[in-house]
């Protein structure tokens, strides 16, 4: 006996002009929500920026009333329910909330691949049209595609001058550090600093790779859910607009784990001597990139992060050993 499995999506090439119609019309509706989600995440922060993906959001609109008018014209009223997902090795869309973690800039370079694989897309399906108004709606919906960089460009100049784009800038660049930058650069430090002196303490009493390894992966984990909770909790952001307490939490737990996890990792090489100098390196390492963090992002002087990052770290460092040793 023999087994039929029909593959539950289908290929490009074998839709009907129907059906490439209807996934066109699909295309534009998700496109234009995208867009209008875009706009109203944005609004409160970014006025402009919304208005500028309100106007995208709106030709996508106009777009979905061309083809459903050519969708009535040559097969009536009922358009086939077939999506981006039905259709094998098709583009597919990021998912909107994830790109708006990742910020504006982020949310303007999504649009343009957008509009890009949109023109694609139209290209193909002209190509493979054999009704005459459907082949250059479908040529003049790529040509349109092609434009929206202009188009976007010609919204950008009119809500977007030099003064609103700059604030915009400032305003996204603060969000980020807020956001972002500053919990995982405190965790970083916390995670590097705090864990040195169990880590070492441990690498130097006992002379043992897995005791020690064991004890630093329990001390950067506890730290990171510490740290992650705590500053989680600490504020809401709603007041200090320091963004998503969540967002916040992530961060900050995450590097605190990262940064104790460096110095925790070479103790998986059994040889303790060859562990530690790797160890050490890595401190090194970690201490030095804190400095560059400061320096870069939150505009601290080079010297005074070099002190308080590296010699409060080779402080906890050389208690660390000296109680381990003693």
């Amino acid at each position: 006996m023999s087994f039929g499995f029909r593959h539950p999506r289908r290929r490009f090439s074998d839709l009907s002009e129907q059906e490439v119609l209807a996934l066109a019309i699909s295309n534009e509706e998700e496109d234009a929500r995208i867009y209008r989600y875009y706009a109203e995440s944005l609004r409160a922060d970014y006025e402009a920026s919304a208005k500028v993906f309100d106007g995208m959001a709106e030709e996508e609109d106009e777009h979905r009333q061309w083809l459903i008018a050519e969708h009535k014209r040559r097969f009536g009223d009922a358009i086939p329910p077939i999506r981006r997902n039905h259709v094998s090795g098709y583009f597919s869309r990021n998912p909107a909330w994830i790109v708006e973690n990742f910020g504006l800039e982020r949310m303007r370079a999504e649009a343009g691949e957008m509009e890009r694989q949109a023109e694609d897309f139209y290209r193909k399906a002209a190509d493979r049209s054999t009704d005459a108004g459907t082949r250059k709606l479908l040529g003049d919906l790529a040509a349109a595609e092609a434009g929206h960089g202009e188009a976007a460009g010609t919204l950008e100049a009119e809500h977007l001058g030099g003064v609103a784009r700059v604030d915009e800038d400032e305003t996204a660049r603060r969000r980020l550090i807020l956001t972002w930058v500053q919990p995982g650069l405190a965790g970083l430090m916390d995670g590097s600093v705090s864990t040195l002196a169990p880590i070492f303490a441990t690498a130097f009493a006992t002379q043992n790779t897995h005791t020690t390894f064991i004890v630093g992966l329990a001390a950067a984990i506890g730290a990171g859910i510490s740290m992650g909770f705590t500053e989680a909790a600490s504020d809401d952001g709603e007041l200090s607009g320091r963004g998503s307490p969540l967002k916040r939490g992530i961060a900050s737990g995450v590097m605190t784990t990262v940064g104790g996890l460096g110095h925790a990792l070479p103790y998986l090489i059994p040889d303790f001597w060859t562990a530690t100098t790797v160890a050490i390196i890595v401190v090194f390492i970690e201490l030095w990139a804190i400095v560059w963090i400061q320096n870069k992002f939150m505009e601290t002087p080079f010297l005074r992060a070099t002190f308080q990052v590296v010699l409060g770290g080779a402080l906890v460092f050389a208690a660390g050993v000296l109680i381990g040793g003693g």
